[in-house]
């Protein structure tokens, strides 16, 4: 772990350009051709200069990964600049040391494989719904069918199946989380309310409406007799009690959820465009998926939701901030310093895996992903609660592809990493072509699911 020292500042190499080429090079799509080169150039560590976070040092060593994700917050702890002002301040971004972790404890075990198995018949019915029409033999984009399906599904696991409000929040949602997440990457003065149509303005009624939904949908809640007999996670933060018998309040709970919809749909529907432009591209891989499917298995499909995380993980890092000067490995950082955990170096790296540039599920089968060198949810006490949902949902979204459709392979170029203010997602879209299945198997709605392995 890292310690606390007074030992002299030692910061890794210093990237020697102006800091606004450093900014744009570390906040568009450029930087995921540009630090696999700075990581080579410097051999390991280097140090960059961004806004609202300041002088950071890039790393994804694996003991260096797990002495940031293993020290005690009163060293280190994750920024809430732009996240936790985001989704609000009863948002687990916004919540730091013990109010953090007691907040953790509460919403996490309504993440569990039991619960998180509760959600694959809406998950499936949500596919079904989104790909009924996908037309047969002409190549279209996936990305757009994937965001649907999974903000619907993550609604309706969320919020319960109330269709006038669930139809008012696929209004408001999406411009919220989309405007919210560019606004809070720029000066404080471009999120002021200056008028009605201005970008501050136009956020600020996005949350007004969110939030008088979810008034409407806790009051409504707190008048059942069966509360306790749902499902959803907005009952269950409704009946979670701190260790003292307290509620969360109910605009912490408007935080939180807003933060398990934004956090949960957008990565995970690029993840599944991702898993569509992969696989295309590994038809063999596809074929033994489809033969898995029909048999009733998961391992390989388990295998593949790893290996396409790995390689395209839709998240470019994870930020910590020093709260007192620290030795880290080799490297002194001083107080107010930016630590950027780039999952794409961790996961690329040839000390890592064995032959990291090739796509083989195969290397995850019987062999689950290593801690602190896979690390697509983060790690430590801010990992992804998410994460076991996230994986239940490309699974079963996964099997059912496979059960409907045949996905016609192509020898196109890779598409390319695009960074949409949120999460990372294939630069065309994730294209393809299908032909629906003439004939299925029964057993595949029998087979095991990623939840039944995931803790």
């Amino acid at each position: 772990m890292a310690t606390a020292t007074t030992d002299l500042v030692r910061l890794p190499p210093a990237l020697p350009l102006p800091k606004l080429v450093q900014s744009v090079l570390f906040l568009t799509s450029l930087q995921y051709s540009v630090v696999p080169r700075l990581s080579r150039h410097y051999g390991g560590p280097f140090t960059i200069n961004l806004p609202v976070f300041g002088k950071t040092v890039v790393l994804h060593d694996r003991e260096i990964v797990k002495d940031v994700y293993s020290t005690s917050f009163d060293l280190i702890e994750r920024p809430t600049k732009v996240l936790g002002q985001a989704f609000g301040p009863g948002s687990t971004f916004s919540l730091l040391g013990k109010e953090h972790s007691e907040r953790r404890k509460l919403v996490l075990p309504n993440f569990s494989g039991k619960r998180v198995k509760n959600y694959e018949s809406i998950v499936e019915d949500e596919v079904l719904r989104e790909t009924a029409n996908w037309p047969e033999g002409q190549e279209f984009e996936t990305l757009e069918t994937m965001t649907r399906l999974t903000l619907n599904a993550i609604m309706r696991a969320t919020f319960g199946e109330r269709a006038d409000a669930l139809d008012e929040l696929r209004i408001v949602i999406p411009p919220l989380i989309t405007l919210g997440s560019l606004l809070q990457r720029m000066p404080p003065v471009v999120r002021r309310e200056y008028g009605r149509w201005s970008p501050g303005s136009k956020l600020a009624g996005y949350r007004r409406r969110f939030d008088a939904v979810i008034d409407e949908l806790i009051a409504e809640a707190r008048g059942e007799s069966s509360l306790d007999g749902r499902t959803d996670m907005l009952a269950l933060l409704l009946q979670a009690r701190y260790e003292d018998g307290q509620p969360i309040s109910d605009r912490h709970i408007a935080d939180e959820l807003l933060t398990l919809v934004a956090a949960g749909h957008e990565t995970t529907a690029s993840q599944l465009a991702w898993a569509v432009e992969r696989l295309r591209r590994h038809p063999e891989v596809m074929t033994r998926l489809a033969e898995e499917v029909d048999a009733g298995g998961s391992d390989l499909r388990q295998a593949t939701i790893y290996e396409i995380q790995r390689v395209r993980p839709t998240i470019a890092a994870s930020l910590r901030t020093t709260k007192t000067r620290v030795r880290l490995g080799e490297w002194v950082l001083p107080e107010d310093t930016g630590v950027m955990i780039d999952f794409q170096l961790a996961h690329e790296s040839d000390i890592n895996y064995t032959d990291p540039e090739a796509f083989n599920p195969d290397r995850f089968i019987g062999n689950p992903p290593p801690s602190f060198r896979w690390v697509p949810f983060g790690g430590g006490i801010n990992r992804c609660v998410g994460a076991s949902f996230a994986h239940m949902e490309m699974d079963i979204t996964l099997r059912t592809l496979l059960r409907e459709f045949r996905f016609a392979p192509t020898d196109a170029p890779d598409e390319s990493r695009n960074f949409r203010g949120v999460a990372i997602a294939p630069g065309k879209g994730a294209r393809a072509v299908v032909h629906r299945r003439t004939h299925t198997a029964s057993s595949d709605r029998d087979s095991v699911s990623v939840a039944d392995h995931s803790s």
